[in-house]
C-alpha cells in the first residue's frame, strides 16, 4: 500500500513529532505537581536525559511512546505500511538505546519507571498513581502500561 501523501509532506509530518513536552508527559508532570513532588526536566547530567528527575527519591521517569520506543504487543505501536524495514531498524535501534540507558541510570543507583503512552490513554489515573507508589516505595524499577489482555 502507497503512502497518502506525497513525501515531502510525510517528512515534513514526521518533522514535527515533538520530543519534550508531548501530551503523555504533560499528564505525568502535572499530576506529580500537584502530588508535592518536584522534580528536574530532561537533565543533561543524567545518561539519556531522561523525561524526569527526582534527585530526593534518587528516581527517573521516562515517558515512551509506544510508537517510537517499539511497545511490544501494544496496538499503538504499529509498523507503517511504507518503508517498513527502515522504521523497524530505527525502533529497534531505539530500544536498545533505551536499555543502554536504564541499564547506565541503575549503574549510578538512580531507580526507573518508565511510564508508556498506552497506559495514560486508557487509564491515566490508575497509571499514575501506580508511578506515585514507585516513588514513594523502595523498588529499583517499574514499567507501568495497558494491561497486555487490553493492548490487543
Amino acid at each position: 500500500m502507497s503512502d497518502i501523501v506525497s513525501p515531502q509532506v510525510r517528512s515534513r509530518m514526521m518533522a514535527s513529532i515533538k520530543g519534550r513536552n508531548t501530551k503523555p508527559e504533560m499528564i505525568v508532570r502535572r499530576y506529580l505537581h500537584r502530588k508535592g513532588f518536584r522534580y528536574r526536566l530532561s537533565s543533561s547530567s543524567l545518561p539519556g536525559r531522561p523525561d524526569l528527575s527526582l534527585r530526593r527519591y534518587r528516581a527517573t521517569v521516562l515517558v515512551h511512546g509506544c510508537y517510537w520506543h517499539g511497545h511490544q504487543d501494544c496496538r499503538y505501536a504499529t509498523t507503517p505500511a511504507t518503508r517498513t524495514k527502515f522504521w523497524r531498524e530505527k525502533i529497534s535501534v531505539n530500544g536498545e538505546r533505551d536499555a543502554r540507558v536504564i541499564s547506565r541510570l541503575r549503574q549510578l543507583g538512580w531507580r526507573v519507571a518508565i511510564v508508556w503512552e498506552c497506559a495514560l490513554r486508557k487509564r491515566p489515573e490508575r497509571a499514575l498513581e501506580k508511578l506515585e507508589q514507585f516513588l514513594l516505595s523502595g523498588r529499583t524499577r517499574v514499567e507501568i502500561s495497558m494491561p497486555l489482555r487490553e493492548r490487543r
